[in-house]
This record gives C-alpha cells, structure tokens and sequence, in this order.
C-alpha cells in the first residue's frame, strides 16, 4: 500500500514530518509546498486505498478531499493545531490529534506521540511556531543550555522562513528537499554541529532578508496594533511571515500584521496576534476572502486593493 506524508511547508509540518520518520523509516510520498499552499489533501490520488499522514494542515479545509480519500479505502492519520470544523470525519480509517490551544503546535503533538523520542526537533518546531515561551521551558526540563537553546531557536525560525512566499520559486529550498536534507540529523543540535550547506545557505539568506525586512515602511501604529508593507520582490515574500513573528516578539502588546504588495489586484497578509492575549487573529483574517488561520497567527491569501484601509481599521480596533 502506497504512504503518502502531506505536510505544511513550514517550521512545524517539516519538523513533524522529521519526527515520525526517525521513528518509522518508509519511503513515502510527499506532498507539500509553501506554507500557505494548505489544501494539500487533494493532491493524493484517491483511485486506490492508501496510507495518508496528514501534518499542519486544517481540516477544515481539506474536508472534502479527506473525505473522498477514506471513502476510496484509505487509513488517514490526521496531526494538527489548527480550526478542524464542526466536526471529525466518522470513519475507522480515520485517526486525529488535533488540540487548537495558542500554546501547541503539530511537532509538540507529535512529540506527544511518540513518547518524547526526538524531543529537540519538536522544540526547534515550537521556536519555529514563535511559541517561545513553551520552548524556552521544554528546553529548560530537558537540560539543555543557553547556546543550545538558542542555536535550537535560530534553527526553527530559518527553517519557518523557508516556507514563506508566493510560489515554490520564491524559496531558497523546496520543503520537500529541505525535509530530506534535515531528516538525516536525529538531533538538530548535529545538523548545526555539523554546517551542512543547506543550512548555512538558509541561515544567510534569513539574515539578510530580515536585516531589509526591519527597515520596511510602517503602514499604521496604535497602542494596540502596527501594520508594515514590504514591496513585491522574492525576499519581501520569504520574510513576510517570520518579520511578522519578531515584530510581535519586540511589541508584545500589540497585533501585528504584514502587507506585501503582489502583481495583481490583491495584498498578501500575514497576522501575529498579541504576545500577551495569543487570540483574535483568525478572527480579523476570516473577516477578508481567503482569509484563515489560528487564533494567534493567521493570514489572508488575497486581500482586495480596495479592502486594504478596511483591513487596517480592523486590526487597529480589533484587540481594544
């Protein structure tokens, strides 16, 4: 029976996906892209009964492919932190962790799962995640020190920055050869050791992007809100989403949100709710067409031209 791994392109899908494959080793599939390309579940044929592990994707919106995929006979095992809908598929090919707290993430479910066993890939993913806090104190228990937190930190958040942009092209790395380069390391604390290429390439290109990424023009500020735009260029797009972390990390009280301009008629939006209540982004976002996330970090895919000064007064009144 043929597997197939469907994951998110980011920090949290690509160190999941890492995990479960250290613990089970199988020549799969895999099916993923940029981190907002999320209705994976469509891609894997349905002709024929399969196995299907689906990671960091919602539910919600690949219900209908899921659906049809276990009608046809498959077994799909189902991770995820974010809205599931209304309700779970009732099928018994069909197994779910799913918790949508602010303060969990795919990797940390995962790590659940399998009892702890690659447990510095689950915190990279939790930096990753921008869940700082919860990494910083799994690091703690596990006894690693400040360097090594740190490195751990630095890893997750580039590997995050990979996922961002518009298409696959934008990327330094496709998820999918960036998965098969990490997964050789048991422990990301070897892969850094160790400066594979990859890595160093990833590294550099985070730094330089973000060191452009701070100096970008502020669109609005209130005592509860800041908004940026960043222009439509390759780097604007990678940075996109960890910029939007690291504005939120240094204005801990306040909703932050990141607008790049695109060729068509239409803004990409990523929001970082308050560090200090990690709630309401999804709401703002759901608001807009192709607008969705989690209740601390979301997005709007195509936010209109004309729907951008609309945009703005909600998140500067959202969280007051």
């Amino acid at each position: 029976m043929q597997t197939y791994d469907v994951f998110n392109g980011d920090a949290d899908g690509i160190c999941a996906l890492i995990q479960l494959r250290l613990a089970h080793p199988c020549d799969s599939t895999l099916v993923t892209g940029v981190k907002r390309d999320i209705a994976l579940a469509r891609r894997v044929p349905a002709e024929s009964p399969s196995h299907i592990n689906i990671l960091d994707v919602s539910l919600d919106k690949n219900r209908e492919a899921v659906d049809e995929l276990l009608a046809a006979g498959a077994s799909v095992f189902y991770v995820d932190h974010h809205f599931p809908g209304e309700t779970l598929p009732d099928a018994p090919g069909f197994t779910a962790l799913i918790d949508t707290q602010p303060t969990t993430c795919t990797s940390l479910l995962v790590d659940q799962h399998l009892g702890g066993l690659f447990h510095n890939w689950a915190i990279t993913a939790a930096f990753g995640d921008n869940l700082n806090a919860v990494a910083d104190e799994l690091a703690v228990k596990a006894g690693l020190s400040a360097n090594q937190t740190e490195a751990l930190k630095t890893l997750g958040v580039c590997i995050n920055y990979n996922g961002y942009g518009t298409t696959v092209e934008d990327l330094h790395f496709h998820p999918a050869d960036l998965f098969r380069e990490f997964v050789k390391f048991a422990d990301p604390l070897d892969l850094i050791a160790s400066e594979p290429v990859a890595w160093q390439q990833l590294r550099d290109g985070y730094e330089a992007d973000m060191t452009k990424g701070l100096a970008a023009s502020v669109l609005n500020e209130t005592d509860t809100s800041l908004v940026v735009k960043l222009p439509d260029e390759p780097w604007a797009r990678r940075v996109g989403g960890v910029l939007g972390n690291e504005l939120a990390n240094r204005n801990p009280d306040k909703a932050c949100a990141i607008v790049t301009e695109t060729r068509g008629d239409h803004y990409l939006v990523s929001i970082r709710a308050p560090l200090n209540n990690r709630s309401g982004a999804d709401e703002v976002a759901r608001q807009f067409p192709t607008g969705g996330g989690r209740k601390a970090a979301a997005g709007i895919n195509k936010l209109p031209v004309d729907q951008l000064s609309d945009f703005v007064g909600v998140m500067a009144g959202f969280w007051r």
